[in-house]
């Protein structure tokens, strides 16, 4: 009697919402099948291959455990690279999403020509990387433009140059003032790291003001007609209204900013091989690729790709426990 009751409560299926259903996993099994392979099914072989010994070269993999972590930890290249990295991301991620949103406010303002300045400072984002760091390479040349302009205003560019100057700029700072021991954590980064930095910033800054652009159009204006109403100026507005409904994108763009420059990569390559000058532009991307590609140690870059992975998604978490909130996503 209960089970004849309780199968007259069940609701009748809906027809139409079944087919809706099938038809949207119809449609989105092309992106899943295709992300599948080609993201989920590689981080299974590289967590694989991390436990393994691999030359690339032989077939052979010899299982060797928790070797090539242990090897990895102990290996003091981890501790530059990771400082490395450390240094770059804290200096490019702020700045970047201060000058995204101050751009945006820029570009949202109803100006002449306020299209013309949209496009140019985009342009760089689309730009080829390869070619900014070959164009910055010449910039920061001993008699290059950058030191020329240097020159010009009566300042004296830093020796060694830029790119070739492994001196850390908290370091250089403290030194005016007499403290010349400085823990080399807390030096900041190279000179030579500092340059890659600024042609980040410049390059990335155009791509998080069309996020924040969007995300200031998507504000409604009444409500800044009421603010104004209640007599709230220009600077209660921006930090009343504009930063607390801009949260979501900003936790969006740091969170972009904060894997882009994890991972960063082909700049080193190109402007600092080698992690030069004294290995102090050497990041854990570019470990990955010189364990893997130079030493042909792929089993040992794996495991530095996973650990890379743990502590993107571990700042990740932070990252969303202190700007993000779950209701706001």
């Amino acid at each position: 009697m209960q089970l004849a009751m309780s199968r007259q409560r069940r609701k009748p299926r809906n027809p139409t919402a079944t087919e809706d259903a099938i038809a949207g996993w119809i449609f989105i099994a092309p992106a899943i099948i295709l992300v599948s392979v080609f993201v989920f099914w590689p981080i299974v072989q590289i967590f694989w291959l991390s436990f393994h010994e691999w030359s690339v070269i032989t077939p052979e993999k010899p299982w060797v455990g928790l070797q090539n972590y242990r090897d990895f930890f102990h290996n003091p290249d981890f501790k530059l690279a990771f400082r490395n990295t450390l240094w770059y991301s804290i200096g490019v991620v702020p700045v970047q999403t201060f000058l995204g949103i101050f751009l945006a406010v820029l570009a949202n303002q109803k100006i002449r020509g306020r299209g013309f300045f949209r496009t140019a400072f985009y342009f760089p984002s689309i730009s080829s990387t390869v070619v900014i760091a070959v164009i910055f390479l010449w910039l920061y040349q001993q008699n290059g433009l950058i030191n020329f302009v240097l020159r010009k205003i009566g300042f004296s560019p830093p020796q060694p140059p830029w790119l070739a100057n492994p001196k850390g700029v908290i370091q250089m700072a403290l030194d005016t003032v007499g403290i010349h021991h400085v823990n080399p954590w807390f030096a900041g980064p190279s000179v030579a790291l500092l340059s890659i930095m600024m042609m980040a910033i410049w390059t990335s800054m155009g791509s998080y003001m069309v996020i924040f652009l969007a995300g200031l159009q998507d504000i409604p204006a009444e409500v800044y007609e009421a603010a104004a109403l209640d007599g709230a100026n220009a600077r209660q507005q921006f930090f009343g209204i504009t930063i607390p409904m801009l949260r979501p994108v900003i936790f969006f763009v740091v969170t972009l900013g904060f894997i882009g420059t994890f991972q960063v990569f082909d700049s080193i390559y190109i402007m600092a091989p080698g992690g030069a000058p004294a290995k102090t532009t050497l990041t854990l991307g570019y470990l990955v690729y010189q364990q893997g590609f130079q030493n042909f140690a792929m089993g040992y870059a794996s495991a530095v790709a996973i650990v890379l992975f743990a502590i993107i998604l571990a700042i990740y978490f932070v990252q969303r426990r202190i700007i993000g909130r779950g209701d706001q996503l």
